[in-house]
């Protein structure tokens, strides 16, 4: 009876740590609305090119019980070439603790604007190492699907990250990103 209750005791802690993690990426996406509203004063500039820069990616994984790392740290820039097409490229400390490249086109030809805030819908195919379940860390090249939110300063990238049985694990990524230029 001790070992059951026990065992009850780990799978209520493993569901308030997946509620907490649930609630952390609420509030970041929160955040990222709420400082690209508070920048949004006026109509986007639709002057291009351009620059975003970010610290990285957080990402909710799914399947919290494997003890992936969320917060993937490191640097990476966005090149917004015209309204529908942007370049990015960057490196961070991925979900299974390695160092991760990238290089990225975006497309996103579904655009809306609500409250000042822009919002635009399609898809990044990439070029990706540094995952050790996948080509031993090798290159690959994937497509994920891609939301940007921006305002005239403040914005964010969020992704669905797929799972992928022994290669990846599925996750609900952002990256908040700062328009330098």
């Amino acid at each position: 009876m001790k070992l059951t209750a026990s065992v009850e005791n780990v799978n209520a802690g493993r569901s308030v740590i997946r509620c907490r993690n649930g609630r952390r990426m609420l509030m970041l996406l929160w955040m990222a609305l709420y400082a690209a509203t508070a920048q949004a004063e006026v109509a986007r500039d639709e002057s291009v090119p351009q620059v975003w820069i970010n610290p990285g990616i957080y990402s909710h994984h799914f399947d919290s019980s494997k003890g992936l790392r969320n917060n993937n740290i490191g640097f990476g820039a966005e090149v917004l070439l015209a309204r529908d097409h942007a370049l990015m490229a960057g490196s961070f400390i991925n979900s299974n603790r390695a160092r991760t490249h990238y290089a990225a086109y975006e497309w996103r030809p579904l655009h809306w604007q609500f409250a000042g805030i822009n919002l635009g819908a399609g898809i990044a195919v990439g070029a990706f190492d540094g995952y050790p379940n996948y080509r031993n860390g090798a290159w690959f090249v994937a497509p994920l699907p891609m939301l940007a939110i921006e305002g005239k300063t403040f914005g964010a990238n969020v992704s669905l990250i797929p799972t992928v049985a022994n290669r990846f694990d599925g996750a609900l990524a952002a990256q908040i990103k700062l328009r330098v230029w």
